[in-house]
């Protein structure tokens, strides 16, 4: 066999054993990696540093790592372990979760029932309103990343689009994350509340979860950006006719046009009645 490349070399200087791959991210790959120590099984994020020429990516990966050890823990938040660095290639440690296997995964086999989607949106929203709570805006919450454990809990993960809040949450120009999933202000780049750019996002989770299908889109990216700006929220017929109307409602209050009556991330883990279908879930699951 050749000689080790570098990054396991650093790996193997703190015990860990590189099994497989297991995933790619916007700017790093992800091993399966075993402690020899512990016994316990990780996902490392290993980046090569040299492959970040641009200052918004280095920026980005920095500050990624930060904000989840600032987050750390919640448990429905992906827990980050440790960080380090040598020569040519930067790590996280992190939560090994089901492999190859996220929210989107679990919608391109169907849409969610609403029970389901009520207990994941219940969890989501818990970590949404922690990272609030904390100073922190996820800025790219969609479905590819939300994670689930081996025991089924869902996991947020990838922040490395995510921002430190600061002069109440508002932030000039922002363009930051998934074209589907952008709200309205984000596209027509205004100042806006980070907040409730998460709660839309969270808003399109919800609908994409139940009718396995974006509210909003076109053919182009444009298209796509008209529609949600336009904001015409319907509904496939043959999902709505068995959509109770405690889900449409709460879908609508978060996928409001007008940032300013919005409903808060708190406000909907509050408030909404179709997030108390959780309870027939967890239910089950403790009886089972």
């Amino acid at each position: 066999m050749g000689e080790k490349i570098t990054f396991e070399q650093t790996l193997e200087k703190k015990q860990l054993e590189v099994q497989k791959e297991i995933g790619k991210g916007s700017y790093g790959t992800i091993f399966q990696c075993y402690h020899t120590i512990t016994n316990q099984t990780y996902a490392v994020k290993v980046i090569n540093k040299h492959s970040l020429a641009n200052p918004t990516d280095i920026k980005c990966f920095v500050k990624e790592s930060k904000i989840m050890k600032h987050l750390s823990p919640h448990p429905n938040i992906l827990k980050i372990f440790d960080s380090f660095k040598d020569i040519d290639f930067s790590f996280i440690v992190l939560e090994l979760c089901q492999p190859n296997y996220d929210l989107l995964e679990r919608i391109l086999k169907g849409p969610v029932s609403e029970q389901q989607a009520a207990s994941y949106m219940k969890n989501l929203l818990e970590a949404i309103v922690h990272c609030h709570k904390h100073g922190i805006a996820h800025k790219d919450i969609k479905p590819d990343n939300i994670l689930f454990d081996f025991n089924g809990n869902i996991k947020l993960a990838d922040f490395g689009s995510a921002e430190w809040l600061f002069e109440g949450g508002k932030k000039k120009n922002g363009f930051v994350g998934t074209i589907h999933y952008m709200a309205p202000e984000v596209i027509l780049r205004k100042e806006h509340d980070s907040t409730k750019v998460d709660v839309w996002s969270c808003g399109v989770t919800l609908y994409v979860m139940l009718c396995a299908i974006e509210p909003f889109h076109g053919e182009t990216p444009d298209e796509t950006f008209k529609a949600i700006l336009k904001t015409d929220l319907r509904f496939p017929m043959t999902t709505f006719i068995s959509m109770s109307t405690p889900a449409t409602d709460l879908i609508r209050k978060m996928l409001c046009r007008d940032p300013s009556k919005r409903i808060s991330a708190e406000e909907a883990l509050s408030m909404s009645t179709f997030l108390f279908l959780s309870l027939f879930v967890e239910t089950f699951t403790f009886l089972g």
